[in-house]
């Protein structure tokens, strides 16, 4: 998968479209949940910006994996929440106005920090022949495929609700099978590095996924938030942009063999949040259970 029109231009402006998308969906109110609910949301960016980036380095340590797939698992977990963890609250019941603030502000942030732990990543993992990278060029090419095309699509989302509200069901699953073939494609184009790799990939990514929703579970706890609230913090945290982080490797790092790890875990990172769903699912009928119970005693 070398430099093309495809990995140049159409990959890119594909992504700016999903971006686009996600800000269909957004409003100001998003942002100034910060003001409104600070406790969830700081809690979550912490979470979703730092914690989230050293749990994945030292998991890359500790399992040894291959350089290419260390790199590819520090972008994705440099990477912000996508729509795809919005829907995945929405399906757990968990807090989705929480869930898409935490989507807009990580978005905004990881378009400054991503570049520098991409950089780090690429010092402390690759010893010889790392691609070339530039943390100024990165930060405007993240500038130009998430934070504009999020701007445009909110200020559409402001002035044409109606507009809005009808196609983003059609962004959505745009966003989903856009990520889809993107992982396909690389798992294809890749299928020699990915023969010698799969399991120290999948294994890595299975634990940065499941370590990484009950991060945000114990987080959630020593915040002393609500349930809701603690369920989309875990999805949050859990939930990568998947498509984001492969289009970093292929497009800014010209590394598609680094995108391996980004593509097993769009697989993978939905493990962790159905597990957690399930559980959630598990907890509400015993409470019913019990309140039932509570009323059968009283009369």
């Amino acid at each position: 998968m070398q430099a093309s029109v495809l990995t140049e231009v159409l990959l890119p402006l594909a992504l700016a479209f999903v971006m686009f998308g996600m800000g269909l969906t957004l409003t100001l109110a998003d942002f100034a949940r910060l003001i409104k609910a600070p406790k969830a949301v700081v809690t979550g960016f912490i979470g979703q910006i730092i914690l989230l980036p050293l749990l994945a380095l030292g998991l890359c340590i500790a399992f040894g994996v291959p350089d290419y797939i260390a790199v590819g698992v520090m972008v994705l977990a440099a990477c912000p929440g996508g729509t795809t963890s919005n829907l995945i609250s929405h399906i757990a019941k968990a807090n989705l106005a929480l869930s898409v603030s935490l989507t807009a502000i990580s978005t905004i942030a990881c378009v400054f920090t991503t570049p520098f732990i991409i950089q780090f990543a690429l010092n402390y993992f690759v010893k010889e022949n790392a691609p070339e990278f530039s943390i100024i060029q990165t930060v405007i090419g993240l500038v130009g495929i998430s934070i504009f095309p999020v701007i445009i699509g909110m200020t559409i989302r402001h002035f044409i609700s109606a507009f809005a509200m009808k196609t983003e069901n059609f962004f959505r699953q745009f966003s989903m099978y856009f990520m889809l073939l993107m992982i396909i494609g690389v798992l294809v184009s890749e299928k020699d590095n990915l023969a010698t790799s799969f399991e120290s990939a999948f294994l890595v990514c299975l634990a940065l996924n499941l370590l990484s929703v009950l991060l945000g579970l114990v987080l959630a706890k020593f915040s002393a938030l609500a349930f809701k609230d603690s369920l989309t913090l875990a999805i949050e945290i859990g939930v990568q942009n998947a498509a984001l982080a492969m289009l970093i490797c292929i497009t800014f790092l010209d590394a598609p063999d680094y995108a391996i790890a980004p593509g097993v875990y769009g697989i993978a990172m939905y493990i962790g949040p159905a597990l957690l769903a399930l559980w959630a699912k598990w907890k509400a009928r015993n409470e019913r259970h019990l309140v039932s119970l509570q009323k059968t005693e009283s009369v």
